[in-house]
């Protein structure tokens, strides 16, 4: 390697020598030394801030992989562009590092985007290591009730070394730790986060913890780190880890020789807790790893939610008229596929006109082949084994095809689209075909959006080639497709595994088996937006005159809730039309389809800011909504939702979320009934009425609304 060599694309630069590496934007700062091809982290600095975050070097490599290394001399190179590294990413710089043994190279790729606070790494291993070094956590000794000085007590002093991500030493002494367990599978889970908290106290000698996500925030001045795996859930990953997080609290206080003899009673003892990420996700020794990034941020849970959301549109970025739109899908009233024809799709088609329905898309059944969800049942693996034409439009049902539907949809304004579900035999072996279907539709229909369902991606190599299948989906239609990918069941990738491909499809709730209450729904999306854009989550709304026998006497019973109220609380996500729309009362059309046509010229603008949660946690009784943020922080959307309650007034506090210099600035209420002020942080909304809303914009106008 050269004496000294740097790289740069628009704000994002790297700089290495034979020693070191740095890589970083405006926002955020990463050095580590060089030994022999191994990295050890040395800086860690938010740019914007000015904080550091790293006590001292680390003492250990990291990454490293799942097996031990064998003991050889590496030669460094290192290359890097600035592109787009994937089919809808914004362009970013890329650096791979390569050491290469004799045996065994490693390879470490760092992506940095120019307006995200935040480095992605990813490991790939080429070649041959030993014997796996066995796995990370475990519980710390138990406590023996004799109190000795610190240095006395038993600690480890050194990380378990394989399959290391990260390992960091830092001193600042007041820090919080949260760890964020996401749920998916909501077919048998409601709750779909979980979160806990520590105060970090020396005392916690060794506590492993689970996850994707684990948020580092120093109370003091409310600045953090995120560590994000762009894995699997825990119980979906093919390649088990028992632990993914390691936080030890007295690992990094002993002495090194090099240290002053002084003690931990000394003020200037150098007290620190240790932190280490695991699992590269790697099947053996051998192969491409899951990647990671740490993301800095500033300004406590808001600052922490703005720093997630914006770094997550780097892989997805908004495009009007492709995102953030209204769907409406076939399956929520429970007929399965026993009513798909043509006529029963062309009533849906100029039935979801009426609501201002973007994309009126037909569920399972408008194919030839059956699956275990028709009515008359089927398979659900193996399509293609079990019938070549299995994807063709099924030409008794259709019999003049998708062409009438799409044609009519498209005259009235909307797009059409299926339901999919990519073979899952052999580790989707047959992605080519699959991708090959899709496009086609695309190509030949101009269909765009596909909801993805029946997923079961057990192994390594399924996860590939599923990813592969909508990375060449993507690629081949130049991001035109969009795809709703369901986590209701089975085992798949979810939340940051597929960033790129389009909403989550996150829930399937029925009225017919009474499990569709709309402030659950509400408390899912709002929970689930402080880490997951909103925009990424398709979230429904379903007929509630349907069943209303089930939910006799029940005050929050579906049937309470007027539709325009069902669609407002869903317009700062992606928004579900759960039902047969030809089957809907008539006040769904009176009452959402002028509401769906405001939502339209201004939701751009709502989309072009950053999206928070607002006021209570939904409970069904309480005030809730929405903050969108324009970039500027001087203006934007608000979404009020007055639940079920006898007080006609609330106070929210929005604080630093538009910034500390507003003072009062002007509210325009474009939809709802009420009205609000904005003063000092604070606005004040007044909702004559139990279950119902106020949409405002508030300050300035960005230029980000238009019709949409």
């Amino acid at each position: 390697m050269t004496a000294q060599n740097a790289a740069s694309f628009e704000s994002c630069y790297a700089n290495w020598s034979d020693n070191h590496i740095t890589v970083g934007n405006g926002l955020i700062e990463r050095r580590w030394r060089i030994g022999n091809g191994l990295l050890f982290a040395e800086s860690l600095r938010d740019v914007a801030t000015g904080q550091e975050w790293i006590a001292r070097p680390a003492r250990q490599p990291a990454p490293t992989p799942p097996g031990a290394l064998p003991e050889e001399p590496r030669a460094v190179s290192i290359s890097w562009e600035g592109n787009q590294a994937g089919p809808l990413q914004v362009a970013s710089l890329q650096v791979t590092l390569r050491a290469t043994g004799e045996s065994a190279s490693l390879l470490y790729h760092f992506q940095v985007f120019p307006h995200s606070s935040a480095v992605t790494i990813k490991m790939e291993v080429l070649g041959l290591v030993g014997d796996a070094l066995g796995d990370a956590g475990g519980s710390a000794a138990a406590s023996s009730g004799i109190e000795l000085a610190d240095l006395q007590r038993k600690s480890k002093s050194s990380l378990p070394p394989g399959d290391l991500l990260e390992t960091l030493d830092i001193s600042l002494p007041h820090l919080r730790l949260t760890q964020v367990e996401f749920r998916d599978q909501s077919d048998d889970h409601n709750e779909l986060v979980l979160t806990q908290q520590w105060l970090l106290h020396p005392n916690e000698l060794n506590l492993p913890l689970q996850g994707n996500l684990f948020v580092l925030e120093d109370t003091l001045s409310h600045t953090g780190l995120i560590f994000l795996k762009h894995a699997p859930l825990p119980h979906a990953r093919p390649c088990p880890c028992r632990t993914d997080f390691l936080v030890n609290g007295r690992a990094a206080m002993f002495l090194s020789p090099k240290q002053p003899p002084y003690g931990p009673t000394h003020p200037d003892f150098p007290l620190a807790y240790q932190f280490a990420l695991y699992g590269h996700g790697l099947a053996g020794a051998a192969g491409e790893g899951y990647a990671w990034t740490i993301v800095s941020y500033s300004g406590g849970s808001a600052g922490m939610t703005g720093a997630l959301q914006t770094y997550q549109r780097q892989f997805r970025p908004y495009r009007s008229g492709r995102d953030g739109i209204f769907l409406s899908n076939t399956w929520g009233d429970r007929s399965q596929d026993s009513r798909i024809n043509e006529t029963f799709m062309l009533a849906e088609v100029q039935a979801a006109a009426k609501l201002g329905v973007d994309v009126v898309q037909i569920d399972d059944g408008w194919q030839k082949g059956r699956t275990a969800n028709s009515v008359h049942g089927g398979v659900w693996i193996g399509y293609w084994a079990n019938d070549a034409e299995f994807w063709k439009v099924d030409p008794v049902r259709l019999p003049h095809g998708l062409e009438p539907l799409v044609s009519e949809a498209r005259k009235l304004g909307m797009q059409f689209g299926l339901w999919f579900g990519p073979d899952s035999a052999d580790d989707f072996a047959n992605w080519q075909r699959d991708a090959a279907v899709l496009l086609d539709y695309h190509r030949r229909l101009g269909i765009n959006y596909f909801k993805i369902d029946g997923v079961k991606a057990r192994t390594r190599l399924g996860e590939q080639n599923l990813h592969r299948f909508f990375d060449k989906v993507l690629r081949d239609s130049a991001g035109a497709v969009t795809f709703d990918f369901d986590i209701t069941a089975e085992t798949r990738p979810s939340y940051f595994s597929l960033m790129e491909t389009g909403p989550l499809f996150v829930e399937n709730r029925y009225t017919d088996f009474r499990r569709y209450w709309p402030h659950h729904t509400l408390r899912t999306l709002w929970r689930l937006a402080q880490y997951i854009d909103p925009l990424r989550l398709r979230m429904e709304f379903l007929n509630t005159a349907r069943h209303q026998n089930l939910y006799s006497g029940d005050p929050l019973a579906p049937e309470a809730y007027r539709p325009e109220y069902l669609f407002a609380s869903l317009m700062f996500c992606s928004p579900l039309g759960w039902f047969e729309a030809s089957n809907l009362p008539a006040a769904y059309s009176e009452q959402v389809g002028p509401l769906a046509s405001i939502w339209k010229t201004h939701r751009d603008g709502i989309f072009g800011g950053s999206i928070l949660p607002l006021g209570d946690e939904p409970s069904g009784t309480g005030w809730t909504g929405f903050a969108s943020i324009s970039p500027d922080r001087r203006g934007g959307h608000l979404l009020l939702l007055r639940e079920c309650n006898d007080s006609p007034r609330h106070v929210y506090e929005l604080g630093e979320l538009a910034g500390s210099d507003c003072g009062n600035l002007p509210c325009e209420v474009l939809a709802g009934h009420g009205s609000a002020s904005f003063r000092n942080g604070q606005v004040e909304a007044t909702i004559p009425n139990s279950l119902d809303y106020l949409l405002i914009r508030f300050g300035g106008d960005d230029g980000a609304d238009r019709a949409g």
